[in-house]
């Protein structure tokens, strides 16, 4: 405890005066995946966005991180860890998921130290369980010091009367958090935060060079759990360690923990707004020709028998699906056109109508002078986009064309119809894809990996705009997905607890086979009707409206659906159990990054309660999110778990290749799989359809549309 103290208070006594001016977010990441020293934290930040991977090794743990950097202030952190033996009087090993957040309540200044609030293992099994409030001062551009105060976990060495007992007597004790047990994860102990006796913690880091970093701290946890089962050592409140950057953004660290112990970590940290390849690999967009080059033009010139008007829209459709753009609708009187495509290629809206501007102004007739472009999804008419031909000329050599442009464009909502002279070469339309998959599984308790690789056939059939007839087939070939021999132990209705048993008893299975039909009912409002084989553990039919203002952020929804739940084999019989399910939702988009939505309804076990999903999606695409689901279901009924939750991470394509694509690899991890809370997956939604096409998204992404 002298030490501690001692520690903290020099700190202290350093951060008050005025000092050298700060420096940048942290670069060091802890064994917990966290900015920090060795295992303490510091009041640091990553910078904003930044998403990092840590895996930390040492004795009988290993720690697994993923942390996102959500807002510029707070952090949040997913743990994955496994203690072996630490369960040994049942003979097992312990696979531990837990969350962490901290919040940044002062950035450092040249006057005062970074000051921050965190929470560790505040939902898992409380292995972990800790909170903290640290502070963090650079004392010159390489040394820093931290020093802290912690309850809980890291109050194990060194703890004195909590401070906070001068408000109330409570925090005297600090009730038990299940910590070393077989517990019910997922629940929130707000009666034991900043609860129960307190010890100080601290240490220094020092930047040797832009990649080599020292650091040396007191700790205050003293492995008490990890102790008490002879799994570790523990000698001296000590570490001391050492941390390697390259300019990939991954690191390398070691540290000797506890006077006894050697740990490695590897840690990749990045940017997601920074693509991994270099962009602009796609082919450029078309220069402009002359005017009078277009007017001689032979498909704008009569002869051999042959309408112009023919030779011009088999030239115009040819041309834009050279640019990755399906012509669906054209019509033209002598000074407009009207043309609706489809984008098969491009990530942002905006640079498919930028492509289809170039195109209609290199093969329409200089007489053309207004340009009239309709985004549609699945032969439905999303949003149109008014601009004038001469625009597009003038602004072609200024260096803030695309968004001058963007304000002499007008953005309006499609009409309710597709009219004009393509329809029919584009309808009816089929299109296959044969590709290989691949599906993962988290966190079982036998298997904390489990996979499965196969091959996949996917077909789709348009007969005509709006109607879709989808299907998927699909046959593994390798992978331990099958071989989950849990049984599930569910007192709900067993929606999804039973997915072991779809993957072990099919092998060529019917993923979905739809009937899709989408229209537009009125002006800023969306219909869609979907029955067959839904997903591969229910089939049914769904119905769905969206209304969603063209230049809205806020978007309002309703879905009704009839669910009955497959057979296990993949084929086309069903089981007894059936639902009726359906959500109110909400949705909307923030000033910055972040899309928030909220469902309100009834899910598939008959439960009844709202899902909160949260994402921060960057320009380029890619998404990192957040979602938990409450329910009429208790935390007994629900089991491991307690409620449903997850983080979703979407990528696009296009962030590996550089090049355009629509494409998007999406992972759902979950820390558990129950039947409490699980909604239908019904392809082709509303909103993710319409979203992209709409104009606050499209006007966002409008820096592509020269490109």
């Amino acid at each position: 405890m002298r030490a501690s103290a001692c520690l903290l208070f020099g700190c202290l006594s350093m951060l008050g005066g005025p000092l050298v001016a700060t420096r940048g977010p942290a670069q060091t990441l802890t064994t917990y995946g966290s900015p920090g020293l060795i295992d303490m934290p510091t009041a640091e930040v990553f910078p904003d966005g930044t998403l990092a991977l840590t895996t930390a090794n040492f004795e009988n743990t290993s720690r697994n991180t993923l942390a996102f950097q959500f807002l510029p202030s707070v952090y949040g952190t997913f743990r994955y860890s496994f203690l072996r033996d630490f369960d040994s009087g049942v003979g097992l090993s312990r696979y531990d998921r837990s969350f962490d957040i901290h919040f940044q309540l002062r950035e450092e200044t040249a006057r005062g130290p970074a000051i921050a609030l965190g929470l560790r293992d505040f939902g898992g099994t409380g292995i972990y369980a800790s909170e903290y409030l640290v502070a963090t001062k650079h004392l010159a551009p390489s040394v820093s010091v931290t020093g802290g105060i912690g309850w809980g976990r890291l109050a194990g060495r060194g703890g004195q009367r909590n401070p906070l007992s001068v408000l109330d007597g409570r925090f005297d004790t600090r009730p038990d958090s299940n910590a070393g047990g077989i517990a019910t994860t997922g629940q929130l102990d707000f009666g034991n935060w900043f609860r129960g006796d307190a010890a100080f913690f601290g240490g220094v880091k020092w930047d040797v060079n832009s990649r080599l970093t020292l650091t040396a701290e007191y700790s205050s946890d003293d492995y008490a759990p990890e102790a008490q089962r002879g799994l570790i050592d523990v000698r001296s409140p000590i570490n001391l360690g050492a941390t390697y950057r390259f300019d990939n953004g991954v690191s390398l660290g070691g540290s000797y923990l506890n006077g006894s112990t050697l740990a490695l970590q590897l840690s990749y940290a990045f940017d997601p707004r920074k693509p991994k390849a270099p962009g602009g690999q796609g082919a450029a967009a078309p220069a402009l020709l002359p005017k009078e080059q277009v007017a001689l033009a032979s498909w704008n010139l009569p002869g051999d028998g042959t309408s112009p008007d023919s030779q011009v829209t088999a030239e115009l459709r040819r041309n834009l699906k050279g640019q990755g753009l399906r012509l669906i609708g054209f019509s033209q009187n002598k000074h407009r056109t009207d043309v609706t495509v489809e984008n098969l290629r491009y990530g942002a809206a905006a640079q498919a109508v930028g492509r289809t501007a170039r195109v209609l102004a290199n093969t329409l007739h200089p007489e053309i002078e207004t340009f009239v472009i309709t985004l549609a999804e699945d032969g439905v008419p999303i949003t149109t986009i008014t601009s004038q031909r001469d625009d597009l000329y003038a602004l072609e050599t200024d260096v803030d064309g695309a968004w001058r442009s963007l304000a002499r464009s007008q953005i309006a909502d499609a009409a309710s119809a597709i009219s004009g002279q393509d329809q029919a070469a584009a309808f009816p339309a089929f299109t296959y894809r044969f590709a290989p998959y691949t599906q993962l599984s988290f966190f079982d308790p036998d298997e904390p990996l489990r996979y499965e690789l196969g091959a996949q056939l996917e077909a789709d059939f348009q007969p005509a705009p709006g109607l879709t007839f989808s299907g998927q087939l699909r046959q593994p070939v390798v992978g331990n997905l099958d071989n989950d021999t849990r049984p599930s132990n569910s007192v709900l209705p067993r929606v999804r607890s039973d997915w072991g048993r779809y993957a072990a008893d099919s092998d060529l299975r019917l993923s979905h086979l739809t009937a899709d039909y989408q229209w537009r009912p009125h002006e800023d409002v969306f219909a869609r009707v979907t029955g067959g084989y839904l997903e591969q553990m229910f089939g049914g039919l769904s119905a769905e409206v969206l209304w969603f203002p063209v230049g809205s952020s806020l978007a309002l929804g309703a879905e009704l659906n009839y669910a009955k739940q497959r057979d296990f084999d993949g084929k086309l019989g069903f089981q007894d159990y059936d639902v009726m399910t359906g959500h109110a939702s909400v949705y909307y988009k923030t000033r910055g990054d972040y899309h928030v939505q909220v469902d309100m309804g009834r899910y598939l076990a008959g439960d009844w309660g709202t899902t909160l999903t949260v994402d921060r999606e960057f320009n380029n695409g890619f998404k990192v999110g957040a979602f938990a689901t409450m329910t009429d279901v208790s935390s007994a009924e629900f089991g491991e778990g307690s409620f449903d939750k997850g983080i979703r991470i979407e990528v696009p394509v296009s962030w590996f290749t550089g090049k355009p694509s629509r494409k998007k690899v999406t992972q759902v991890i979950r820390p558990v799989l129950r039947d409490g809370g699980a909604r239908l997956n019904v392809r082709n939604r509303l909103y993710e359809t319409v979203r992209d096409n709409r104009g606050r998204e499209l006007a966002a992404g409008w820096g592509r549309y020269a490109r």
